[in-house]
């Protein structure tokens, strides 16, 4: 996909802070340190459109991303921080939640894991919550580049294993360092979109 326009929105705190364009939104779920916003930066073939940190949790609001003036990447907050009070967790944690659960203009789910490891338990427990919600639903393999192609297919199927996850939802492989997985997920992303319409 061609990137015309990219640009940070929004970073909203509620719902009143909502952009009210009526453009789709691809949600960006998983851990904290799994890479979210170095993909969303490949995706758009930005380096610094969406911060990057070394420090786990650092992305505390909802961030809406334009793209093209045709659709929203959003980049939730990570799950699996360690740095915040436990009152934090449970407000970032019901913040996230509400968005995920209530917001019509939610499209598509891309649940981030990093290909390198199995699912940890809070990534198989937000994998069953999220197919709960009748979205649609990706798993996208983030950091490929840092294991061999010919032992890719055994860690997919681990966290496919692992997340106990259908044969109808599709699981992606990408790595921002190469972009790799970059045309595969836009061509994922726009299909849902374009079905939509």
């Amino acid at each position: 996909m061609k990137i015309i326009s990219a640009k940070c929105i929004i970073s909203a705190v509620g719902p009143d802070q909502y952009p009210d364009t009526g453009y789709p939104e691809i949600a960006m779920v998983g851990r904290s340190n799994v890479g979210k916003s170095s993909l969303i930066n490949s995706l758009c073939a930005r380096r610094a459109l969406a911060r990057t940190s070394g420090q786990p949790g650092k992305t505390q609001t909802i961030n809406y991303f334009a793209i093209n003036e045709q659709l929203y990447l959003v980049d939730l907050p990570g799950y699996g921080y360690a740095a915040t009070s436990k009152g934090k967790h449970r407000e970032w944690g019901e913040f996230i939640t509400n968005y995920l659960r209530d917001r019509d203009r939610l499209a598509l789910i891309v649940h981030l894991i990093d290909l390198r490891h199995e699912p940890m338990k809070n990534d198989q427990n937000a994998s069953e919550w999220l197919m709960k919600l009748n979205i649609p639903y990706v798993i996208v393999a983030t950091k490929a580049d840092k294991i061999s192609r010919g032992k890719r297919p055994a860690h997919i199927a681990g966290i496919r294993k692992g997340l106990m996850l259908p044969a109808h939802v599709p699981s992606l492989i990408y790595s921002s360092e190469t972009g790799e997985g970059r045309d595969e997920l836009w061509r994922h992303i726009r299909s849902i979109v374009s079905g939509q319409e």
